[in-house]
């Protein structure tokens, strides 16, 4: 055990670059403290390419997270700890949360700066730096939609960290990424931790990778300043969190500009399918309506849009969960989650083809892999695995209990009556003209239709109970 008289270990809350590697280079160099990276990454142990991490491997730890706590915790000599995301395993946040002995260190950087850094790493596949010789250039394209997506999902945890701290009588570190390069501050925390030993230096292995100014780092900056404009820039740099709360899922309402409806989706239903016919009753296109609106832009299209109706569409679970097998899990191609499928087929052994479905993989591979996704999302649902539960797979019901946050909607449709529903909804609200609601684009390579009996329908009936209760869905029907 660590010879600190307060924490039996410690974990560092923070995101994808806001200076964690940085931080995590530091602490390692006191003698009595040791990070262990991403200790809790679902994908990966520690660090990529790892296979273990103080003995404990990634399937020893997929079994059990505890247990790795429990050697972190052991490790003689030193106080350790390891890097959580908000998207790393939820089986040991509460663990974490809920014990005083955890330091609780909470790292964070102005949003803007880490998703510019984000898309910039993205773009040149250099996520450290330590020789500025090799340092890759390129600029960020600002997307708004994804950035509001990204300061919710950092807004979001935030909150749960310090609601969570306040109701248990906790208190934590807080340090900013531009603290990162003061020495008293880094000393201050070795400090906090129970170390005695002072750095006379901070670590110069790695380099900071892109300091310039945010909008010359980016293509279009007259886009960010768009953005910006309309997030209440007091509430969004608030210490020590991201405010104000908002609703979840907020910036994927779609809203008309003529016609007053406001479309709610629900990942993994028909979502292209209704956008674009309400871009045609609005006689435009689908980028052009309104959307990745935040909490008090949508109160100005509401208030904007008297009489307006909102509504969302329910998808048949077994359909919905096979949609998004195909689109996410079996394909490779962009709109893949790819190290969600690396996962799901080394740790729980699904039958995926590496490079995605060939002319060899047959109807009944495909069947059985995708009941193993099925009892994946089992175990996935009841937070058992370490892999986040993704909104294109999160109960239905759960998703409209989020939606009451901001206001229910009004039509909650089913997806099966939407060719009635909709053109009846747009008449409704003074539509000068109605269209049909295009086609669900098939599943590939194989419909539902051709894998569907008993056996299928009661295994998704145990993994969505709460959705076939909630909206009494029967057996599906091609």
């Amino acid at each position: 055990m660590s010879s600190s008289e307060n924490f039996d270990y410690f974990v560092v809350f923070a995101e994808m670059r806001t200076g964690s590697n940085f931080l995590e280079a530091n602490l390692n160099a006191y003698d009595g403290l040791s990070c262990h990276g991403e200790a809790f990454n679902p994908h990966f142990i520690g660090y990529p390419n790892r296979s273990d991490l103080l003995g404990v491997s990634q399937s020893m730890r997929e079994a059990d997270p505890a247990r790795l706590i429990d050697v972190i915790k052991s490790e003689p000599g030193v106080l350790g700890g390891f890097r959580y995301f908000h998207d790393h395993d939820p089986r040991v946040l509460d663990l974490m949360l809920e014990d005083p002995r955890c330091a609780k260190i909470i790292l964070t950087r102005n949003p803007l700066d880490s998703y510019v850094s984000r898309k910039i790493a993205q773009a040149t596949g250099q996520w450290k730096l330590t020789n500025v010789k090799r340092r890759k250039e390129a600029k960020a394209e600002f997307d708004p939609t994804e950035f509001a997506f990204h300061v919710t999902a950092l807004q979001e945890f935030q909150v749960t960290l310090l609601n969570r701290l306040q109701s248990s009588g906790q208190t934590a570190f807080y340090i900013a990424y531009e603290d990162l390069q003061n020495l008293g501050v880094m000393n201050g925390l070795a400090r906090w931790l129970g170390v005695t030993q002072q750095l006379d230096a901070l670590d110069e292995t790695l380099k900071p990778q892109n300091p310039a100014p945010v909008l010359s780092k980016v293509s279009n900056p007259e886009m960010v300043q768009q953005a910006l404009m309309s997030m209440d820039s007091f509430n969004l740099t608030r210490t020590p969190n991201f405010e104000p709360r908002r609703g979840p899922a907020v910036p994927s309402y779609v809203a008309g500009r003529q016609v007053p409806m406001l479309y709610l989706p629900i990942r993994g239903g028909p979502e292209a399918e209704v956008v674009q016919w309400m871009a045609t009753v609005e006689k435009s296109e689908p980028d052009q309506l309104p959307t990745g609106m935040n909490q008090k832009q949508l109160r100005e299209w509401k208030r904007s849009h008297a009489g307006f109706r909102s509504f969302t569409v329910l998808r048949h679970p077994l359909a919905r969960a096979h949609a998004v097998f195909c689109s996410r899990i079996l394909s490779t191609g962009e709109s893949s989650y790819g190290p969600i499928r690396n996962t799901l087929r080394r740790q729980f052994k699904l039958d995926l083809p590496a490079d995605g479905p060939g002319a060899g993989y047959s109807q009944s591979r495909h069947r059985e892999a995708f009941v193993g996704f099925l009892t994946f999302l089992k175990a996935n649902l009841a937070g058992q695995t370490s892999v986040r539960v993704d909104p294109e797979w999160a109960s239905q019901s759960q998703i409209l209990a989020g939606f009451a946050e901001v206001g229910s909607p009004d039509l909650v449709l089913r997806e099966t009556e939407l060719a009635t529903e909709l053109p009846a909804l747009a008449r409704r609200l003074g539509a000068q003209s109605t269209a049909p609601v295009p086609q669900t684009v098939p599943d590939m390579p194989y419909g539902l239709e051709a894998i569907y009996d008993a056996e299928l329908e009661k295994l998704a009936a145990s993994v969505y109970q709460r959705d076939y209760l909630a909206f009494g869905f029967e057996a599906w029907k091609p």
